[in-house]
């Protein structure tokens, strides 16, 4: 909500502007002008004599505070932006209204603009010249731009799932709490960075709001090329899109600290759950659990939990019986105890540079006869296959060939590992394709799964998304943890 004593900001976003800035300024409602903190007017590295005549409307006694800056080098509309929303809240600004100096929005509008902020859970407003219907026409847009906006528009909004009435308009009001929460200095230099921001707003819960604004168009020069744009605008929402589900690596699209728990049958979280599901009371240590939402079922069963990650995610404790920050690759260490019944290793050890020296580990803290639960990606599956097939191997968000991932295991080659590490295999399983988060629509993701199913039992190393192994310290590592776990009662030292 807009506090009476609310610090607004003008960005003013001027390139090559000399003919239109001063008018554009101007326009400023005066009765508004006492409500503005700053006025912040950036030159994109003018040709012209835009910065010197942004100087001389600062000078003026009438005018809000100005802050005038130029960039000795062009940024791109995209660039510009990530610097005046930078200094607004390096300014300690509340909300940013972004104004070109073209003119092409109109100032008057300004109060407009700002009145939204007034819902608690406004994030940023939006200037329409769609809302209208006929505005558009009326204020001079030619007719390929309005077709071209409506056919984005419609494109965006179906991908992204929102009922905005236009994606295109470049007269837009932010809060700076919203900027904070996002990567907004990642997005794009390009006119693209609009869209971009559209998505990551709406991707941190921000609520968007729309006004009607006029449309005009005059003797402007535009620098956006049409076709260029629309292919950016197109590649972004598909980008986003992607993203979320996991797929490639975005830096402008924010990725969450946590791992979510794995829900749906076949998944390796439901396949640890099911080889838990005979034991009773049991002592269990999860080795990388981040928020503790698969302890929290374990728990939920009646096993005590032990929980350990690189990273404390908020909520970890509640859903444990006790946790600890631990980097994996220097050991675990003698606090977290011993003589555990399981140990779940759910996708960990493919983050970790020394993944044997782990196994071991985690066998120490092992009763003789306990078991480890491992999940791990399998590299041999059809999709990162046909990647390296195609020569367009990269990184994921999340998934085989998640960005985070050190180390890729074959079936073959994990065996080898976990043998090497101690252990001997007393069940092994594989995993289908994680649907639920890939397969819209509940008909296609039940003929989807049903042919997965059976891809997977018919061929494992090629379909199996996962393996998931049951494993128990071999007979020799577990007369050498017995005798020198001497003292060990209840899974403490004495």
């Amino acid at each position: 909500m807009i506090e009476p004593e609310a610090r607004i900001g003008i960005a003013v976003v001027a390139y090559n502007a000399a003919s239109t800035l001063l008018a554009t300024l101007d326009r400023i409602p005066q009765d508004f002008r006492s409500r503005i903190t700053e006025v912040i007017v950036s030159d994109d590295g003018s040709r012209d004599d835009t910065f010197e005549l942004g100087q001389s409307w600062a000078a003026r006694p009438e005018t809000p505070p100005t802050h005038v800056i130029r960039h000795p080098k062009n940024l791109g509309y995209g660039g510009n932006q990530k610097a005046v929303y930078a200094l607004a809240i390096e300014h300690g600004l509340d909300i940013v209204v972004l104004l070109h100096g073209d003119g092409q929005y109109a100032p008057e509008c300004l109060p407009d603009m700002v009145a939204p902020f007034n819902d608690t859970e406004c994030a940023a407003v939006f200037g329409s010249r769609m809302i209208n219907p006929r505005a558009a026409k009326e204020g001079g847009m030619p007719l390929y731009k309005r077709v071209g906006n409506r056919v984005l528009t419609r494109f965006e909004n179906r991908v992204l799932g929102t009922d905005l009435t236009e994606f295109h308009s470049g007269y837009r009001a932010y809060s700076t709490k919203i900027l904070r929460e996002i990567p907004f200095a990642a997005n794009s230099d390009g006119f693209d960075f609009d869209t971009q921001i559209i998505a990551q707003v709406l991707h941190a819960g921000g609520k968007i709001t729309e006004i009607p604004i006029p449309t005009y168009y005059g003797d402007e020069i535009c620098y956006v090329n049409g076709v260029k744009y629309a292919r950016d605008v197109v590649k972004d929402v598909l980008e986003y899109k992607l993203a979320v589900r996991g797929f490639g690596v975005s830096d402008w699209v924010p990725k969450p600290d946590e791992y979510n728990f794995k829900e749906g049958d076949g998944s390796s979280h439901a396949m640890i759950l099911q080889m838990l599901a005979g034991a009773a009371n049991s002592r269990i240590l999860d080795v990388g659990c981040s928020g503790g939402l698969l302890a929290e079922q374990i728990r939920s069963a009646g096993h005590y939990v032990v929980g350990v990650d690189a990273l404390e995610i908020p909520g970890v404790r509640d859903r444990t019986d006790a946790f600890y920050v631990v980097d994996l690759d220097r050991g675990l260490p003698d606090r977290i105890g011993t003589g555990f019944d399981y140990v779940i290793a759910g996708d960990v050890i493919e983050h970790l540079a020394h993944p044997s020296r782990a196994l071991q580990d985690m066998r120490a803290v092992l009763r003789p006869s306990g078991q480890l639960l491992l999940s791990v990606p399998n590299f041999a599956h059809w999709y990162p296959r046909t990647r390296v097939l195609l020569g367009a191997f990269g990184y994921d968000r999340r998934g085989i060939l998640d960005d985070t991932h050190l180390r890729f295991f074959t079936r073959n080659t994990l065996r080898r590992l976990v043998r090497s590490a101690g252990f001997d295999v007393l069940d092994e399983r594989a995993t289908g394709l994680p649907l639920p988060n890939t397969v819209p629509g509940q008909r296609a993701g039940a003929l989807i799964r049903r042919l997965d199913d059976r891809l997977v039992r018919l061929r494992p190393t090629l379909f199996g998304y996962q393996h998931v192994l049951r494993l128990t310290p071999h007979a020799e590592a577990a007369i050498h943890v017995e005798q020198f776990g001497a003292g060990v009662v209840s899974g403490r030292t004495s």
